[in-house]
């Protein structure tokens, strides 16, 4: 799991003792009883999902109970923000709704800095708003300042996965818009669409094959297949004939054949040509995602023509 800030973690760092904070629970706050009183200043809503509680305000008195004891059964997200400080104000809210979506999967712990100084203190909490994941009583995890909600997503999906939650991808209206203008031959749109995800979400699988389908499409426009695969054959040493040869395979749906060209044009080759090769090949692997037993196959093939 990473930080969606591309910061340096401050676990390595042994910032957080979670430990300090144990002690004996109040009755009132012992695990499946909701925290008296309403919610602390600066994190509006206490919403309920399924009848259990998802989001708990946080003190010294409860953070046992409330965060170390509620991770050994499921992800807590803990929220540290403070009323007045307009992103904490902001970013409050989608964190509430992506709890309230998330059906009861993990807990939101909302912590106000300005009424528990100790456990901002003991979290190394240096500015808000400021996010940490606890699974299995430790934390795993953690952000600083606003992310975009869909990078957002992403680090609570792997938040969840850490903590063994079975969760589905959820599906992205952006992302059917772009494969939409893909399939219309609309490439400009199509491509500035998987762009602007990738800039929220530059690990988007599915954005980087949409791309990458995008620059096949642009290098086989106005081809002749077949007699780009007749070039092809009389010329095996030619790296242009054989890379738009491997681009038409793909569009063909012979992806297998094009890996097999490639490799062995890497084999062949040297230098710049060789490299241009391996990147070529590579970015054709991106469209079938790295799970697909040919894209493995291949990537050893690869490996052994390289070293």
């Amino acid at each position: 799991m990473s930080d969606p800030r591309i910061t340096s973690s401050i676990f390595t760092r042994g910032a957080v003792d979670l430990s300090t904070l144990r002690g004996p629970a109040p009755a009132s706050t012992r695990p499946g009883t909701p925290p008296q009183g309403g919610p602390s200043n600066g994190t509006p809503g206490a919403p309920t999902a399924g009848g259990a509680t998802a989001i708990v305000d946080v003190t010294e008195a409860t953070i046992q109970s409330e965060v170390l004891e509620r991770s050994m059964a499921m992800p807590v997200i803990v929220f540290f923000g403070a009323a007045g400080f307009p992103e904490s104000d902001e970013f409050a809210p989608v964190l509430e709704q992506l709890n309230a979506e998330g059906g009861g999967t993990w807990v939101l712990a909302r912590v106000d800095v300005q009424e528990n100084p100790r456990i901002a203190q003991m979290f190394r909490v240096q500015g808000v708003p400021m996010v940490y994941a606890v699974v299995g009583g430790q934390p795993v995890d953690a952000f600083s300042g606003v992310v975009p909600e869909a990078q957002l997503r992403q680090w609570i999906q792997a938040v969840l996965k850490a903590g063994g939650v079975a969760v589905a991808e959820p599906e992205d209206p952006r992302l059917d818009e772009a494969d939409d203008a893909l399939m219309s031959g609309d490439l400009d749109a199509a491509e500035q669409a998987y762009r602007k995800i990738l800039a929220d979400a530059p690990a988007d699988a599915a954005a980087t094959a949409g791309l990458a389908q995008v620059g096949v499409a642009r290098r086989v426009a106005g081809a002749d297949p077949a007699a780009a695969l007749a070039a092809a054959e009389s010329a095996p040493d030619d790296v242009a004939a054989q890379l738009l040869a491997a681009d038409i395979e793909v569009l063909s749906g012979l992806a297998e054949q094009a890996y097999a060209r490639l490799v062995g044009l890497v084999r062949r080759t040297a230098g710049e040509d060789r490299e241009t090769v391996r990147q070529h090949l590579v970015s054709l692997f991106s469209i079938a995602g790295p799970d697909d037993p040919a894209v493995a196959s291949a990537r050893r093939a690869l490996a052994s023509a390289l070293f």
